[in-house]
């Protein structure tokens, strides 16, 4: 793992999007499944469908991370492409109806930051270790 950013970078955003999964459980108690407003937990809003949502992706990033450059890369760039359309059409929810998982500015931002992170290394890391993973 200390010689693959992907797994490193996996690893840790994984670890990360768990914890805020199960902090946000503790902050959305009497907030709706699918509440377009949610609780703060710090200054991003969450309802247990966001929780739950970062409970997945977390766990995917962790597994892969434990796994594999090749699986790594793999996930870095599906969750990386997943976060680059959530902040973007997150820009047009706030504040409509059809924002399910409550997102505010600051997850927007959020989101955008971490689709910036995990799309810049996973398609600028790791080329030489996947291509010798195929040969």
């Amino acid at each position: 793992m200390r010689t693959s950013p992907n797994r490193l970078i996996a690893t840790i955003f994984g670890a990360v999007y768990l914890l805020v999964g199960v902090l946000g459980f503790f902050v959305t108690s009497g907030i709706g499944f699918f509440a377009t407003e949610g609780a703060n937990l710090i200054i991003f809003a969450v309802n247990p469908l966001h929780n739950i949502i970062h409970l997945a992706i977390g766990a995917a990033l962790l597994y892969a991370g434990m796994n594999g450059v090749t699986l790594s890369k793999s996930v870095n760039t599906a969750v990386g492409g997943v976060y680059l359309l959530v902040g973007i059409l997150g820009l047009f929810l706030v504040g409509s109806s059809l924002n399910i998982i409550a997102l505010n500015g600051a997850d927007n931002v959020l989101h955008l930051a971490s689709a910036v992170v995990l799309l810049g290394v996973a398609l600028s890391q790791d080329k030489a270790a996947v291509a010798s993973a195929r040969a």
